[in-house]
């Protein structure tokens, strides 16, 4: 069940504050019957009909994408620069990114057309523990890393402890590859946290999202979750589990 303005919303016949006044002038019937009530709840068998025409309801639509660096995590730019949505031409459903990425970030980004889902998953109290490959510009000790593992102060406040795990090591070039994993989503996060210890990112890619890979996929592509991944990032938001 949603909120009829919410639902005349997502088919694209006016604003949620539109629908609102919609409703409130009698505009709107359900299953051929007058509603008023803001509170009013609808189900997906219900017809909705604004200024006699029956709104066309949209299909809950689930995808992740390949995001490459040098692309922008929205769905327009007043800049024309490329955005996330531009990699789904064929898609008819009005879809968006769930939080993300940076700009010269790459990797895992989910877009969806659903508002519940995916405000479940940025939820900071639901912990999706997201996974990202860093290369710095230094090689950072070991009780450096364990700073990263006991939480650090930022300037909007102390991180979560995260995973940490040093990949490679060039002593050579001055530079190493660390894998860390945080379950909090704040802006350029991971990049703060480095640049705090005195090793800025070089190259960020975010490699998982809780159970998601980008296996089998190439920078710029994407695909469709499966039912089943839908019904598991479901789970991990609302119980912290995968049943």
């Amino acid at each position: 069940m949603e909120r009829l303005q919410k639902v005349i919303a997502h088919s694209g016949v006016a604003s949620r504050r539109k629908a609102e006044q919609l409703i409130i002038e009698g505009k709107v019937k359900v299953n051929g019957k007058v509603v008023k009530e803001l509170g009013t709840k609808v189900s997906h068998s219900d017809r909705v009909e604004v200024t006699g025409i029956q709104i066309e309801r949209e299909n809950k639509v689930y995808y992740m994408l390949y995001k490459p660096r040098g692309v922008i995590s929205a769905v327009t730019d007043d800049k024309d620069r490329q955005v996330v949505t531009d990699f789904f031409p064929e898609i008819e459903e009005r879809i968006y990114p769930v939080g993300r990425l940076d700009y010269e970030t790459s990797g895992i980004l989910l877009l969806t057309n659903d508002g519940d889902f995916a405000n479940s998953l940025m939820h900071p109290s639901n912990e999706i523990e997201k996974t990202y490959v860093a290369r710095l510009k230094g090689i950072p000790p070991k009780f450096k890393i364990r700073e990263l593992e006991k939480g650090i102060k930022l300037e909007d406040g102390m991180t979560a402890p995260a995973k940490v795990k040093v990949l490679s090591i060039d002593k050579k070039q001055g530079k190493s590859i660390v894998e860390i994993t945080i379950h909090e989503g704040r802006n350029r996060q991971v990049r703060r946290m480095f640049e705090a210890l005195g090793y800025p990112v070089q190259k960020l890619k975010r490699e998982r999202y809780a159970f998601l890979s980008l296996h089998g996929l190439n920078a710029g592509e994407g695909r469709e979750l499966t039912p089943h991944e839908v019904k598991q990032l479901r789970a991990l938001a609302e119980t912290g589990s995968i049943h």
